[in-house]
């Protein structure tokens, strides 16, 4: 009688793998400083405790709300209007860096034609550069540049989301089902038609949740950018810092976390309507 080999064969591949991530993390851990213990010190759990405490009860006066109202509302519009502009960049940028509507693509079993290559390089190098440079940095060129307000956050974030939302466009498009596409262009539809009917489709659900996504972080990196003069919550939660206010603090905390909220409800509520 035969008996069953009921070691896993995986195993060890496993094991190296776990000491080589341990191996490459420990480093960086030493270089981060991070030290858990310091979290357990008496003192340090006095200070976060009186720290916190100051956050309660969150401000609820008229004339805070009525500020608290405008400041949402001027973080909204910057997360919005920079999105707005980055989809005018992302999307046709996307299209141009995938090789989704490429006519070799569905012609030649996938092998890049040389001028399909020459258009792609550099929209990605394009792509990659203006991703490259994190929003808060843009917001700090646009603030010298315009001056304090929410134009800076607008600007910084249409910059750095282009760069983004083009980048995952473009790997959507090439990751979804393309043979309906294929299927089109072999047959002699347009680009645009074979797009509409063949690829778009297959890749709304996901190209919706991406956008809703990336807005909720536009709305997080406004609050950030605020720090240094954008405009919107940031500014405000900074200037209730300062005044070591933490009931304000507090109550515009709560707001970011309704907005975050919704942002996830807008994006569950799309992907069930084009599931």
């Amino acid at each position: 009688m035969l008996r069953s080999d009921r070691r896993d064969p995986a195993a060890l591949p496993r094991l190296l793998l776990t000491v080589l991530a341990v191996a490459l993390l420990w480093p960086g851990i030493q270089l981060a400083e991070l030290n858990p213990g310091v979290l357990l010190q008496a003192d340090s759990q006095s200070e976060m405790g009186r720290f916190v405490a100051a956050f309660w009860p969150p401000a609820h006066t008229p004339d805070f709300l009525q500020l608290l109202l405008d400041a949402t509302l001027q973080t909204l519009a910057i997360a919005t209007a920079g999105m707005a502009l980055a989809l005018l960049v992302a999307i046709p940028a996307g299209l141009a860096a995938s090789r989704a509507l490429s006519l070799s693509a569905a012609s030649r079993g996938g092998r890049p034609s040389a001028p399909g290559q020459a258009l792609r390089w550099p929209v990605r190098g394009l792509l990659i550069f203006l991703r490259s440079v994190p929003e808060i940095v843009w917001a700090l060129l646009f603030v010298r540049a315009v001056g304090l307000g929410p134009t800076a956050g607008v600007l910084a974030i249409a910059i750095t989301y282009a760069g983004m939302l083009g980048k995952v466009y473009a790997e959507i498009l090439e990751s979804v089902d393309q043979r309906p596409m294929h299927a089109l262009l072999q047959g002699g539809s347009g680009r645009l038609s074979a797009f509409v009917y063949g690829l778009l489709p297959n890749a709304t659900a996901e190209l919706t949740s991406y956008t809703v996504y990336r807005w909720e972080c536009a709305i997080r990196a406004s609050v950030v950018m605020g720090f240094v003069g954008a405009g919107g919550l940031g500014q405000q939660i900074d200037l209730s810092l300062r005044m070591f206010a933490g009931g304000e603090v507090a109550s515009m905390l709560l707001t970011f976390l309704l907005l975050v909220l919704l942002a996830d409800a807008l994006s569950r509520l799309l992907r069930g309507r084009l599931a």
